[in-house]
C-alpha cells in the first residue's frame, strides 16, 4: 500500500482541526498500521499544558493512537462508517512527547465482531515507546 497523505486521512476519518491527530499512515494492511502524528509547537494544546516546558498531554497520544486504530480496518469498512472509542485498557506512558518529536503510531486489530473491536497500541518517538493502550471502539454508520 503507497502510504496516506493528509487528503486521504481527511476521507477515513470524522475529524478535523483542531482533532485530527494522524497526519500520514505510512502502511496499513492485515490487520496493522503505521501512522505518524508530527508534534509541531503550534499545537493549540502547548500554551496550556505547560506553556514554560510542553508536553503533549497523554490523554491526545490515546486519542491519535484511537484515530490510527481505524486504519486498521482500511479498505474493509462500508463507506460511511465511523469508529467510536468505546475504552482504553492499560494506558501506560513512558516519555515525554514534545515539539519537534514525530509520534508514530502502531495498532494492530486484535479482533473485531458485530461492530465492536479492540486493538493493542503503542506509540514512539526515535524508537522508544512514549505511550502504550488497548483501544477498544465501536463501528456505526456515521
Amino acid at each position: 500500500m503507497d502510504p496516506l497523505l493528509i487528503q486521504d486521512v481527511l476521507k477515513t476519518l470524522p475529524h478535523r482541526f483542531p482533532f485530527i491527530l494522524v497526519d500520514r499512515v505510512l502502511s496499513a494492511g492485515q490487520g496493522e498500521v503505521h501512522a505518524l502524528k508530527n508534534v509541531t509547537v503550534n499545537e493549540p494544546f502547548f500554551p496550556g499544558h505547560f506553556p514554560q516546558e510542553p508536553v503533549m498531554p497523554g490523554v491526545l497520544i490515546v486519542e491519535a493512537l484511537a484515530q490510527a486504530s481505524m486504519f486498521c480496518l482500511h479498505g474493509e469498512l462500508e463507506p460511511g462508517t465511523v469508529g467510536y472509542l468505546a475504552g482504553v485498557e492499560g494506558a501506560r506512558f513512558k516519555r515525554k512527547v514534545i515539539p519537534g518529536d514525530q509520534l508514530h503510531l502502531y495498532a494492530r486489530l486484535d479482533f473485531l465482531r458485530r461492530g465492536l473491536g479492540k486493538t493493542t497500541c503503542r506509540a514512539e518517538v526515535d524508537g522508544q515507546v512514549a505511550a502504550e493502550a488497548t483501544i477498544l471502539f465501536a463501528v456505526a454508520k456515521g
